[in-house]
């Protein structure tokens, strides 16, 4: 069919659904045969932009005097936080902390990509809020940091098993490896090969162990402790190239090829069990 009688029937379509001389499902069904998808989703645009400016058409006093007082209070929060008490400034961040996970929970009931968007939003305000009042105050000192992203890793952890957040689980372990690593670098030198496998590796068995043992129960949990396993398999490597002031480049190559290869031998053997861990 070509394009210019295409467009008389799709406007005598729309003709007919303006005049109600067809039910608004058949219209739809209609167009959804006889429109090209640029032409569908312009038309979409075109109805929630209409659908926008009818709702500020039929918008009364009192919702435009509630939309400029939020907007007020908003601006107001922002130009005097600084001024503000401590506790008024630690109050005012949770408030708003708490008001964008409530609001990303309703969300993704209906739209899940924006309801996560909005909740990873709350997430980042925490942990912004909490290291500017950290600074705003002179706690720059490392263990007001380390302890803050603690506490926030702690809270996206049980966050995310509670709202079935894969992501925000994972972030928060990935928080708390960070945190780790910042205490070693903070208390040990550069450590010998040996030493930074002692410190990391127990640590892997342990969250592979964990994976095993909670997938009985929540099969998400166990693909993020799995994930983090293997995360930390390689972190003795990572932290030695961060740390040491001359990394022996042949030496980590060596470890690192060696622990591909023992971890890939170890997955192969314990194919039967972990696939059902995280499957």
């Amino acid at each position: 069919m070509n394009e210019e009688r295409r467009q008389i029937i799709v406007r005598e379509i729309e003709h007919w659904s303006r005049s109600k001389l067809l039910p608004d499902q058949y219209c739809d069904f209609l167009l959804n045969l006889y429109m090209d998808h640029d032409q569908e989703v312009k038309r979409e645009s075109n109805h929630s932009i209409a659908k926008a400016v009818m709702a500020v058409q039929q918008a009364s006093g009192k919702h435009w005097l509630l939309t400029f007082g939020f907007f007020t209070f908003i601006s107001f929060v922002v130009l005097y936080f600084n001024v503000f008490h401590p506790l008024l400034q630690i109050g005012v961040s949770a408030v708003g902390v708490i008001g964008l996970l409530w609001f990303g929970a309703r969300l993704r009931r209906r739209h899940e990509s924006a309801g996560l968007a909005v909740t990873g939003a709350g997430m980042l305000l925490m942990l912004g809020a909490g290291l500017y009042i950290l600074g705003q105050h002179g706690m720059t000192e490392w263990g007001w940091k380390a302890g803050m992203i603690g506490c926030c890793a702690l809270f996206w952890v049980v966050y995310g098993i509670a709202a079935r957040i894969q992501l925000l689980h994972l972030c928060g372990w990935l928080a708390g490896i960070m945190v780790y690593a910042w205490l070693l670098g903070k208390f040990t030198s550069a450590p010998e090969w040996y030493e930074s496998q002692l410190y990391w590796m127990p640590i892997s068995i342990l969250f592979g162990w964990g994976s095993w043992f909670v997938h009985r129960w929540s099969k998400q949990a166990a693909m993020v402790l799995f994930a983090a396993c293997a995360i930390l398999w390689f972190m003795p490597e990572l932290y030695e190239m961060i740390v040491w002031k001359e990394p022996v480049m042949l030496q980590l190559q060596l470890q690192l090829l060696l622990k591909i290869a023992a971890g890939g031998g170890l997955l192969f053997f314990m194919r039967k069990q972990w696939m059902v861990w995280v499957a």
